[in-house]
């Protein structure tokens, strides 16, 4: 069966439709932190609000290693988000346990 992998079916039939993962880079936080000029750790804690659908990917490594990386849509998106807080630093406390 030859199989369209533009989305629009199986070429013969047109029922079967295959998606192709377009993504072919990832940036790690640690490189998009250096790039915006942003603290790795407050970078992170705003991160924490995306998804998948915004552009946030997470890598495995060897063992329980993981690493917080973007798609170039991911950036854009956790750059509008970094300007939000900017905006309105208080949208971003930190849980501090109490004495």
């Amino acid at each position: 069966m030859a199989l369209d992998t533009q989305g629009g079916g199986d070429a013969r039939s047109g029922g079967l439709t295959v998606q192709v993962n377009k993504v072919h880079h990832v940036q790690t936080i640690t490189r998009v932190a250096q790039l915006l000029g942003e603290d790795e750790d407050w970078l992170w804690d705003v991160a924490s609000e995306m998804d998948q659908e915004d552009g946030l990917i997470w890598v495995y490594g060897p063992g329980e290693e993981t690493i917080m990386a973007f798609t170039d849509f991911g950036i854009k998106t956790l750059t509008d988000l970094v300007q939000i807080h900017k905006d309105n630093p208080g949208l971003l406390k930190r849980w501090i346990a109490p004495e």
